[in-house]
């Protein structure tokens, strides 16, 4: 009996700090890691290459330091936003030093045969800075809102110059989410947007340009605090917007361009930026509804989307899988997403929700981007899907959010939880 009692005491030792944890969170990102390893196989099956072993590698790793994440105190993180900020931003820089340039683009350094790519990691790291400074103000006012746009601004400009369009993007969701969960005014994030809306708009249609002109307008007299000064800067700036869209296009690299035009008409180049997007829609339309079978699809067998096993694993699951596959896939996101939102009400803190919430952002962000560009809803910007795509950087920044988050859910209050 003795035995037994100690027995259950170091069971409950060991446990003890995970009482708290989700279960659900943890089981729903291992089961994508690993079924994201079997499509990679299929993708590589014929190829002879090991990516998928080393995606499992890769994952388990990520694991690993998910679960001691999740058993330290995330409020130390608060202490450290600078430090971590500086560290994101001297390693952006050290891209444009010592990196390795691929695809066009300069987002690599070579460690020992392992490519670190610094931009996935400044996603984790923007989310800490950005919770920390967030959590300080209970409803921020336009100056706290411009001062950490400015903050932000620095490696979100690093990573837009690699060039990396696709992460620079989720730097403007990462921050935009945050921000509302923040009780930042959502009037004052449609006026962050209404620029580049502005430029969208007046290459469409000069009276519906001007109409937005004058919502704008609007919302900057109701939301800003000095109504007359702020709703005038804010129809300058439309109005500059609009007529300089040209010149902010072509700060953009010719593939860049092709990319975020293409997938409005593919078959224009269909050889070209329209490849992509017309042969994964192929291979997604015929999987149908059960798919063609796991290591049978023709469009995936025969290597006719390049590149499939990183941003268009989608397109592979569609066809060998199906539509019963793809929702599948989507539910468990889905999954992912509603635990992330409950960690984030049940937080003991705004600085832990904060932190859910934007980990929340990144990945439902990316997982938007990426199923609508493989189904041709959306223009080829580079961004993976998580914990399916083949990418070291991006899986283990991927983990180290979830521990991040796993941290916050640990350290809940058990009268505060709930399912």
């Amino acid at each position: 009996m003795l035995q037994r009692i100690q027995l259950r005491n170091r069971w409950k030792f060991i446990f003890k700090p995970w009482e708290e944890a989700d279960p659900w969170l943890f089981a729903a990102c291992i089961s994508l890691t690993i079924f994201g390893g079997i499509m990679i196989h299929s993708v590589e099956i014929n190829q002879g290459l090991i990516n998928w072993w080393r995606h499992w590698v890769t994952g388990g790793v990520g694991l690993f330091l998910a679960i001691i994440i999740s058993r330290c105190r995330y409020q130390i993180l608060i202490e450290w936003k600078w430090p971590i900020y500086i560290l994101i931003n001297l390693s952006l820089i050290a891209v444009r030093f010592i990196g390795t340039t691929g695809l066009g683009a300069q987002r690599w350094i070579n460690i020992g045969g392992f490519y670190l790519q610094p931009s996935e990691f400044a996603k984790v790291g923007m989310i800490v800075t950005l919770a920390a400074l967030l959590h300080e103000k209970s409803v921020p006012t336009v100056r706290d809102m411009l001062r950490m746009l400015a903050i932000m601004a620095v490696p979100w400009g690093l990573i837009f110059a690699e060039p990396n369009l696709g992460t620079s993007l989720v730097f403007g969701a990462i921050t935009m989410g945050m921000f509302y969960w923040g009780n930042v005014n959502p009037g004052w994030l449609i006026l962050l947007f209404s620029p580049l809306i502005s430029v969208l708009f007046n290459n469409l249609s000069t009276p519906i340009w001007i109409a937005w002109v004058v919502v704008a307008g609007i919302i900057a007299w109701r939301t800003l605090p000095w109504p007359w000064l702020g709703t005038f800067g804010t129809v300058l700036v439309n109005v500059v917007s609009g007529h300089l869209g040209h010149i902010f296009w072509n700060v953009l690299k010719d593939y860049q361009k092709m990319r975020l035009t293409g997938f409005l008409n593919p078959e224009k180049d269909p050889l070209g930026s329209g490849y992509h997007l017309i042969q994964s829609r192929i291979a997604i339309g015929a999987g149908e509804l059960k798919g063609r079978g796991l290591f049978q699809g023709t469009q995936t067998q025969l290597n006719f989307i390049p590149e499939q096993h990183t941003d268009f694993i989608f397109s592979a699951i569609g066809e060998e899988l199906g539509f019963i596959g793809c929702i599948g896939v989507l539910l468990v996101f889905w999954i992912i997403c509603f635990r992330l939102v409950t960690i984030a009400q049940t937080a003991n803190d705004n600085f832990g929700s904060l932190l859910a919430i934007g980990v929340l952002s990144m990945l439902i962000f990316q997982v938007f981007v990426n199923i609508g560009m493989n189904i041709g809803l959306a223009p080829v910007t580079g961004i993976p899907l998580p914990f399916l795509s083949y990418g070291n950087a991006s899986l283990l920044s991927n983990f180290l959010g979830l521990g991040l988050v796993e941290a916050v859910a640990s350290q809940r209050q058990r009268k505060k939880r709930w399912n």
